[in-house]
């Protein structure tokens, strides 16, 4: 049987060679309309000879746009692979396959830029400035950076080592752990951190309500993101916290459900 990482050089040669073909057809002639016209080759109606040439800003352009759609087909086919089997189940060995490439969700995106900082907002409204947060699932360390605007020592928790080493690259003077909340290695006894945060996280575990638990026990306050179809699965066991209070965060056609309560 072949290995897991012979399986996944196999999806990632599959990307690839459907990458050159996307390159192919972007270079022929039926791809690159006339500058003059905005015709092709076959529909022009006057001499291509008569077509002014191509500029090198244009094709600066073309060709960042080209690297834009092969890079999200690779993370596209990656993902699709590499997810198979995740939703519910603890499936935290497929979770840190996933960082076989970099930035696997994309959180560079203007979508997630736009959730990073609606996030920030809520949490400066509600809470102000914190000494501590503790981020459940920080990943590569996205939203971990814009957390660190808001407190003055910034934990991250993630399941996966390669996050984990990418975040400590990424907010350098954040404290990291590849570990889940349960084995958390900075807090004991009653010691708490101001804000508990756990962002597209809860609709990948088994045990939400152990983990919301677990939260509270750690956290003066604690605040959830949920991408909203998911809400169905999550949302029961959000609304039975006591004191519960909710937001949205809205971006083109994407939607964001945010929770947060306080335990003291």
């Amino acid at each position: 049987m072949a290995s897991r990482s012979a399986v996944g050089s196999s999806v990632g040669n599959t990307a690839l060679r459907l990458s050159n073909s996307v390159v192919a057809w972007w270079w022929t002639g039926t791809a690159r309309p006339c500058d003059r016209c905005a015709r092709t080759p076959s529909t022009h109606r006057h001499p291509l000879t008569s077509c002014r040439p191509r500029t090198a800003r244009n094709d600066v352009t073309m060709s960042s746009k080209l690297k834009s759609l092969l890079h999200k087909i690779k993370r596209r086919t990656w993902m699709k692979y590499a997810l198979r089997g995740v939703g519910g189940n603890d499936n935290f060995e497929r979770l840190d396959l996933a960082y076989s490439i970099k930035d696997p969700w994309n959180m560079d995106s203007p979508g997630e830029a736009a959730r990073f900082e609606a996030t920030n907002r809520i949490i400066e409204r509600e809470f102000g400035t914190l000494d501590s947060l503790l981020e459940l699932g920080c990943g590569e360390g996205h939203q971990t950076l814009h957390f660190a605007r808001l407190a003055r020592q910034v934990y991250g928790l993630d399941v996966s080592e390669k996050a984990i080493e990418r975040a400590r690259e990424r907010v350098p003077g954040g404290k990291f752990a590849a570990t889940d909340i349960f084995s958390q290695p900075w807090l004991s006894g009653d010691a708490k951190v101001d804000l508990v945060t756990a962002c597209e996280v809860l609709y990948y575990l088994s045990d939400v309500e152990a983990t919301l638990k677990r939260m509270s026990e750690i956290g003066r306050h604690c605040l959830v993101t949920i991408f909203a179809p998911a809400a169905r699965r999550v949302g029961p066991h959000l609304d039975r916290i006591p004191g519960l209070r909710k937001d949205w965060i809205w971006h083109g056609g994407t939607v964001w459900l945010v929770c947060w309560w306080r335990n003291e």
